[in-house]
């Protein structure tokens, strides 16, 4: 027995000489090993050998990504593997610093079972050490999976912890000196990138680059770059990666990138759901489904932000701190790039548009060179004179027009000579033809920046028979309506009508018999001419028609007499002005002493007859169908929900652009049998007049789920969670009532949570 005991004694001296030895020839290869992968090879190789394990990984850390990587070779390549630095066991011995024997890693909670779903991998045992640098701050882990023969032991994990501990100087050394190198590629390809972007001025090209490189540069799956534009206080990009190229705008005040530009503050959100900034809505009409967000401001050379940059969904986790500062410092570099690009682009939409505005122009525009030589000509002005461009540009003035209008040509010089306009109403001019034209005529001299006299601006506006009856037309119905009526010659505006799609717009003027009486007649009438002056401005601005006055309320079509794909945005931007308009004039109302005007408006999209309608003497182009009349009951639908705007389903699904919408309930019209969902529009909201928006908007969409499920004490609590937030919100009192009268009376089994309307 004591001769068995000293053997005992013997076997571990030797075994410990034996990893002593083998530790010692660990630091001797390693030193001699010329590249990191080939480090990690051998170590792995060296510890799944001494310990008899199938498998085995070394990870080191990545302060900066606050994760562990790893690199596996692939023939000639090799992939990075990376993890979070708190993600199964490895991340517990990174973490805790605290190496583990884990022989049942399916009833330990620190595993991780999805690495092995992935690979297909079963894991059976496994043992881990973390890696410490010289000052004992973990720098990676050491880990070795499935034990070949038995179970792991001490003794294997005091084999594992000397081989970490040789190889802790070199790995750290290694780790530093490929950060450094991979910072310095880094540093190479960002100035070279960033040399390559600001000589770029077309901006869409540059968006293009900018958004590739911020997607690339990220790891993550889409960017975008919004820019300000000053002129409509809106964000926006001509590029999204992934999304095809169109334009996107909104307001720069909306969602996480209005509060980036309006704040200059980063935004870094892992759960972007989770967030009340977050507007889902984008994601419902593209399919994309947003996880994490990262928004930064770009600003110029002087501070000023002029857009932000905005990254979604990080590839392997959440946005980190590296990431803000690289998109920074990326944005920062590369602004002056975007603001020159945006100012060519500007500067080329001007040019663009004013040669647009000036060929689709119906007045004719001519200009002069400081010699007096024709310059330009727009094609109204060559239908209106009967004169070519291509036969007169670069003629003195005098040689093109007729010997009868050297009139025309003295005035012309007298504008150039003194800088003073000149206008001429009801002018005759000839026409190359010999024709007589009338003619309103408008000289402008053009004065160029320095101030010097470059030429002169001939506007001709042709007021013949035509247009004096269109002008006289217009003031008593649509000008596209006068218009086509004009085109149509006599006898063609003949009864009867079509099917087409339209956006009916109702509005009305709440107590408006009240109002009359207190007013009387004649201040009754001076008040809704300025009530409707304004609110028919809203209307024509967004490219809609005025149906008609009823009394005080008024009927406006979209997509009418000419179809329109944007006609339920139209009409919807229309809603807003009106509402935003009504509460400029009623301010001076108040501080003149005058009474309030309050209005509903009631929006929907349907297919309609569109036609004149009446007899052969006297006839009105105007809409009908259930599509009009269901516009005219959610217009008084305002009342009962409290709201200012409620437009259909049937406009919602239409509508292109983002906009703050809150679904009310689905109604059943009075004299129909089928249910529409109907939605209140928020967008002329501030913090004023509806406080608190977004908790009310939330606690109350959450109400509602759970009322259509029948669930009205869940509905109760989160309709008064709404009111507790705004206690003014008037849907959230109303369903409370209805949720008082189901508990007491329930619905039928097959109800799916509509409401019968029994006013129109």
């Amino acid at each position: 027995m004591r001769a068995s005991g000293k053997n005992v004694a013997k076997n571990k001296k030797l075994d410990k000489d034996n990893v002593s030895r083998q530790t010692r020839d660990i630091a001797s290869d390693l030193s001699r090993l010329g590249s990191f992968d080939e480090i990690l090879e051998y170590l792995i190789t060296h510890v799944t050998q001494t310990l008899d394990a199938e498998r085995g990984s070394l990870f080191l850390h990545d302060p900066a990504a606050h994760q562990l990587y790893t690199r596996v070779a692939l023939g000639n390549l090799s992939r990075e593997i990376r993890i979070d630095e708190q993600s199964g066991v490895a991340g517990w011995v990174f973490m805790n610093a605290e190496s583990t024997i884990v022989n049942d890693p399916y009833k330990d909670e620190r595993f991780n079972k999805e690495v092995d779903e992935r690979t297909g991998f079963r894991t059976k045992s496994l043992i881990c050490v973390p890696i410490f640098s010289t000052s004992d701050i973990p720098i990676g882990v050491l880990q070795v999976l499935n034990k070949q023969k038995g179970r792991f032991t001490k003794a294997d994990l005091s084999k594992i912890e000397l081989v970490a501990s040789q190889c802790a100087s070199t790995l750290n050394t290694y780790a530093l000196t490929e950060r450094m190198e991979a910072q310095k590629r880094r540093e190479a390809e960002f100035m070279e990138l960033v040399s390559k972007l600001t000589t770029e001025l077309d901006l869409s090209r540059l968006l293009n680059h900018v958004v590739d490189a911020a997607t690339d540069m990220l790891g993550c799956e889409r960017a975008t770059v919004f820019l300000n534009d000053e002129k409509t206080d809106e964000l926006f990009s001509m590029v999204g990666a992934g999304l095809g190229a169109f334009e996107i705008r909104l307001p720069n005040n909306a969602g996480i990138s209005g509060a980036v530009f309006q704040s200059g503050e980063n935004v870094n959100i892992p759960h972007a759901y989770a967030d009340l900034r977050f507007n889902p809505s984008f994601d419902k009409q593209t399919g994309f489904f947003t996880r994490s967000v990262l928004c930064v401001p770009i600003l110029n050379k002087e501070g000023k932000r002029i857009g932000v940059t905005q990254a979604l969904n990080k590839i392997g986790g959440p946005f980190t701190e590296e990431d803000e500062h690289r998109i920074q410092a990326f944005t920062a570099q590369i602004s002056v790039g975007l603001e020159n690009a945006k100012m060519f682009n500007d500067m080329q939409a001007v040019k663009n548009y004013n040669e647009a505005m000036l060929h689709s122009m119906s007045n004719g525009v001519i200009t002069v060179d400081e010699d007096g030589n024709l310059k330009s000509i727009n094609s109204s002005a060559e239908k209106i004179l009967k004169i070519s461009i291509d036969d007169n540009l670069g003629k003195p003035l005098s040689d093109v027009l007729d010997d009868q209008n050297f009139w025309l040509v003295d005035q012309v010089n007298k504008v150039r000579e003194t800088g003073e306009t000149e206008n001429l109403e009801d002018a005759d001019l000839i026409t190359g033809d010999g024709s007589k034209v009338s003619a309103n005529i408008a000289l402008q001299p053009m004065i160029s920046g320095e101030g010097e006299n470059i030429g002169a601006l001939i506007l001709v506006e042709d007021i013949s028979s035509e247009k004096r009856v269109r002008s006289t037309m217009s003031r008593y119905m649509d000008p596209q309506l006068a218009n086509q009526l004009l085109e149509e010659g006599d006898g063609q505006a003949i009864l009867g009508g079509k099917a087409a799609e339209a956006t009916v717009l109702f509005t009305d003027i709440r107590s408006f018999t009240t109002i009359a009486e207190a007013l009387g007649p004649q201040d009754t009438v001076s008040m809704l001419n300025e009530y409707f002056e304004i609110m028919v401005a809203c209307i024509s601005d967004a490219g809609g028609m005025l149906d008609k006055f009823i009394g005080d309320a008024i009927m406006a079509g979209f997509g009418v007499p000419f179809p329109s794909d944007d006609a339920a945005d139209a009409a919807v931007r229309s809603s807003i002005a009106m509402i935003s308009q009504l509460r400029t004039w009623n301010a001076d109302r108040l501080k003149a002493d005058k009474m309030p005007v309050g209005m509903g408006v009631g929006v929907n999209t349907d297919n309609v007859v569109t036609g004149n309608i009446g007899s052969s003497k006297r006839m009105d182009f105007t809409m009908i169908g259930d599509g009009v009349n269901l516009a005219a009951r959610l217009e008084g639908s305002c009342k009962t929900y409290g709201a200012q705007i409620i437009i259909s389903e049937f406009t919602q699904t239409k509508l292109k652009g983002i906009y703050a919408l809150r679904e009310l309930d689905r109604i059943v019209v009075k004299g129909k049998t089928e249910p529409v969902s109907i939605f209140e529009v928020l967008d002329f909201h501030d913090d004023e007049t509806f406080p608190a928006r977004m908790d009310v908007v939330g606690h109350f969409t959450e109400g509602l789920a759970h009322y259509r499920n029948t669930k009205f004490d869940d509905a109760i609590k989160s309709f008064k969670a709404a009111l507790d937030a705004n206690s003014e919100d008037v849907p959230s009192k109303l369903y409370i009532e209805r949720c008082e009268l189901f508990k007491e009376s329930p619905p039928p089994k097959d109800w799916s949570g509509e409401w019968v309307m029994t006013e129109k």
